[in-house]
């Protein structure tokens, strides 16, 4: 009888594309979706804040307890493996770069320490998600920003494309497999054939093109990247109506303090042109970054009001071992403080976010993703949620809604009349 093995994934869209393929390369065990089954729980971490860290070692004590072996991969494996697994909290690390070897690792006897290199680009693809609507297609790896904050580019390495003809061929599998909504995702996907003498507008411009596709979605996306090639593809059908622009502050004083690569004016430029093409907006904003003083947050506020925002990834600094941002001492922001910075923000881009779909009050179209309590959910061309009333099931469906209910936090419709 096959020994059982759990895949546990914390973080980010790229952690999930990477566990489908980690689990396409298990060949001499059974995958079990119930960790309560598994005598192996492999971890696929996030390394992103010393909360995430934390949240990981909680989960690997709990395992650890249960008697489970635990094998440790993702970004924490970098950061942290070697320390676990000198306290023998875990069975064995095994790097990115390795998870083409992982069946032959879950074999071993002994306990290893194979974090493997940060210059690989993944060869193989994966073409079915279990439990998922829509297909995630990473497009590439690591970050060549330096921002203060940031520890991801010494986890993930520098930024690395995969080929485009190979990016071609997995949509093309995955639309003949029944996904027509795919998310592309990957460390920093705007840094997209820099190297090669391309660019990601030019790669989305032949994925719409493939047969089957109804909906490209994307992952964040940085402003300063957005070249003339990306803004051609906006009037385009198949791209959803929303884009998550980082911009994580709107000082530019606070943008210099972040090393970060834009800049207020051209940020507000581009965010208003986009908008004008009718795409909802979306970002995400650090609060309480050190340097945060009364002055230039009122600067960063004022600025924010003027960004079409529709949705917000907003979250106060915690400072990540490591990074140089850790090390500055000046103008530190209490959690109060940030607290309340961080609700007012929220604040702003709900009732926007409200605005905005009472202004577009336009035929949505639905891919629906889950059902709970008898109501169907799914997210329209805006990413905006909406839930649906029905007496078929419907899950999985496309539909067009052209009746539904606006209300606070999202839209309702009734298919049961």
């Amino acid at each position: 009888m096959k020994e059982k093995v759990f895949f546990k994934t914390f973080g980010c869209r790229t952690n999930i594309y990477d566990t489908e393929l980690l689990k396409r390369y298990v060949k001499d065990y059974e995958i079990t979706n119930d960790e309560t089954k598994a005598q192996i729980v492999v971890v696929n971490s996030c390394t992103v804040t010393n909360g995430a860290d934390s949240g990981i070692k909680s989960y690997i004590n709990a395992m650890k307890k249960q008697g489970i072996k635990v094998i440790l991969t993702g970004c924490g494996a970098v950061s942290k493996g070697k320390e676990l697994l000198d306290q023998k909290q875990i069975f064995g690390v095994l790097g990115a770069s390795n998870k083409d070897k992982i069946n032959e690792f879950l074999s071993a006897k002994t306990s290893f320490y194979e974090l493997g290199n940060l210059n690989f680009i993944d060869k193989d693809i994966v073409c079915e998600y279990e439990n998922h609507t829509k297909a995630f297609v990473k497009i590439q790896e690591g970050c060549d920003f330096a921002c203060s904050y940031c520890i991801i580019p010494s986890v993930r390495g520098k930024s690395r494309s995969v080929e485009e003809k190979d990016l071609l061929k997995q949509v093309e599998i995955l639309a003949q497999n029944g996904y027509s909504e795919i998310v592309l995702t990957g460390t920093n996907i705007g840094s997209y054939g820099i190297k090669t003498g391309t660019t990601l507008g030019k790669l989305l411009q032949k994925m719409g093109r493939i047969s089957g596709i109804k909906r490209v979605r994307l992952g964040s996306l940085e402003p300063a990247q957005i070249d003339e090639s990306f803004l051609e593809i906006l009037d385009e059908a198949w791209i959803e109506k929303h884009l998550h622009i980082a911009l994580q502050h709107t000082s530019e004083k606070m943008l210099r303090i972040m090393r970060r690569r834009s800049h207020t004016d051209n940020d507000l430029k581009l965010f208003n042109y986009i908008a004008s093409k009718g795409f909802a907006l979306g970002t995400d904003f650090i609060v309480g970054h050190p340097g945060e003083n009364e002055h230039i947050w009122n600067e960063a506020l004022n600025h924010f009001k003027n960004f079409s925002l529709t949705h917000i990834h907003a979250f106060i600094f915690s400072p990540r071992s490591n990074t140089h941002s850790a090390t500055m001492k000046e103008d530190l922001v209490s959690g109060d403080v940030a607290k309340e910075r961080l609700n007012l923000l929220k604040d702003i881009v709900e009732k926007n976010n409200y605005e905005f779909r009472k202004k577009n009050k336009v035929p949505l179209e639905i891919l629906v993703e889950t059902q709970k309590d008898g109501v169907f959910e799914g997210y329209d061309q805006f990413f905006n949620k909406i839930k649906i009333k029905s007496n078929k099931d419907i899950a999985k469906e496309w539909l067009i809604i052209n009746r539904y209910e606006i209300q606070e936090k999202y839209n309702l419709a009734n298919l049961e009349v």
